[in-house]
């Protein structure tokens, strides 16, 4: 879009072009820095297959802290003598920390560059995963904190990565990226409690497995360290965004799908357990679920970017997620399968049009990547609340039933929140040089 159409259009509406996919597919998000050099240069990446064997290791390392967590929950809590409220506030804190630690990721990246602070997050991933796994309660908690707060920062580092060193493959990139976090995810949650019943019935071996594959990634991760991708001479700022409405529409979509999202991860596989399935049988159906959003994660946002907005979109993916948790919570266990599938095209989608609307709402990649860090930082923020109160109401009842209203409440706020972010509009702000 050159200037002359931008000035013909009015201030508010967006022309629906094709332009619009490939808008989508340049415009990604560079949280290293808002950084006129990193959005022209052309970095000096001599191993490439290196760097994307480096990206996928480490995006699989970004879930299975939080998923491998949900189907050993209920040995945890036996074993440690946790409470509902407790165990809630267990599978809250890691989402906490990825909105509060957020912000951080461009601050170090500036600091020390993003190769650098990857590899040490890493190294700081691992440690949260040992802590939690070998020192009794209070190990536990440290190291969902710790854990948490080293995916947070990492997860907003390497789309940036993504788009400064793969600019010609991005959107290809980006669809490899999202695969490798659900199938860590998956994996996890599919193959924690057979690996600690294989390890003599343990929780602690199922929660530590995963420090290999982190420290695994590091291995991989060093030869990165040390590239150089260009001078970062000419900085933006962009003010007015937490004023504008539609970028408060954005953030409350981001954390509400979210907040469904991490009540899945921490929850489901208890819920599955106290409606009769073994915890084997209910990390799989977890797994299964994740895995199926490999293909809506993929489909939305390249269906959504070919209407003239993406309402309907928002409404048809959180139908389908509402559709499936209430199916998995109160539907004849026989049929579970076919709703756990339901729930993962549903969830894919809602993720994945998340980071879409990131996007689509923003007028240049400096607009993104401060509506990305708002969206982030408050949205998982608000999204830790979703998994905690879970947890508080199955202790005040003492079941699971009473969990579909937050279902509901949560869901339906995220449709209205939807709604209105996913009218084709821009936020009202501007990026300017400093």
């Amino acid at each position: 879009m050159n200037l002359e159409t931008e000035k013909s259009m009015s201030r508010n509406e967006i022309s629906t072009t094709p332009k619009r996919t490939a808008e989508f597919e340049e415009l990604l998000i560079d949280a290293e820095a808002d950084d006129e050099q990193v959005q022209q240069s052309h970095p000096l990446v001599r191993r490439p297959w290196l760097l994307l064997l480096g990206l996928i290791l480490v995006a699989l390392n970004l879930r299975p802290a939080l998923s491998s967590m949900a189907p050993l929950l209920s040995d945890v809590s036996k074993s440690l003598g946790l409470s509902a409220a407790q165990a809630g506030l267990l599978t809250t804190l890691p989402v906490l920390c990825l909105g509060l630690f957020a912000p951080l990721a461009p601050i170090l990246a500036r600091r020390f560059g993003a190769e650098r602070v990857v590899l040490g997050i890493l190294l700081t991933l691992a440690g949260g995963i040992i802590l939690r796994s070998n020192f009794g309660e209070i190990g536990l908690f440290a190291g969902s904190v710790l854990g948490g707060a080293s995916i947070g920062i990492v997860g907003v580092l390497l789309p940036g990565i993504v788009k400064r060193d793969f600019a010609k493959h991005a959107g290809t990139m980006t669809g490899v990226y999202t695969m490798a976090l659900c199938l860590g995810a998956a994996m996890a949650a599919g193959s924690s409690v057979p690996l600690s019943e294989h390890f003599g019935g343990s929780w602690t071996i199922g929660l530590g497995f995963w420090v290999i594959p982190a420290l695994v990634a590091a291995v991989f991760w060093l030869p990165q360290v040390g590239q150089k991708h260009g001078a970062h001479n000419v900085a933006y700022r962009v003010r007015g965004l937490l004023r504008d409405p539609l970028a408060w529409q954005v953030t409350l979509y981001m954390g509400l799908q979210s907040s469904l999202a991490y009540i899945v991860f921490g929850w489901l596989p208890s819920i599955l357990i106290g409606r009769g399935l073994t915890p084997t049988q209910a990390g799989l159906v977890l797994s299964g679920s994740v895995i199926i959003q490999l293909a809506s994660s993929l489909a939305a946002p390249w269906l959504a970017t070919r209407g003239k907005d993406q309402r309907l979109a928002i409404v048809v993916v959180m139908a389908l997620t509402l559709g499936g948790l209430f199916g998995c919570l109160y539907a004849p266990i026989e049929g579970l399968w076919g709703w756990a599938i339901l729930l993962g095209l549903g969830q894919g989608g809602t993720f994945s049009l998340a980071l879409t609307l990131i996007v689509l709402r923003s007028r240049d990649s400096h607009v993104a990547a401060n509506l990305s860090s708002m969206s982030q930082g408050f949205g998982y923020t608000l999204a830790s609340m979703g998994p905690f109160a879970v947890g508080v109401v199955h202790d005040w009842t003492g079941g699971w039933n009473a969990v579909g209203w937050i279902f509901g409440i949560i869901g339906t706020g995220a449709i209205i929140a939807g709604l209105g972010a996913g009218r084709a509009l821009y936020v009202q702000v501007q990026s300017e040089k400093i």
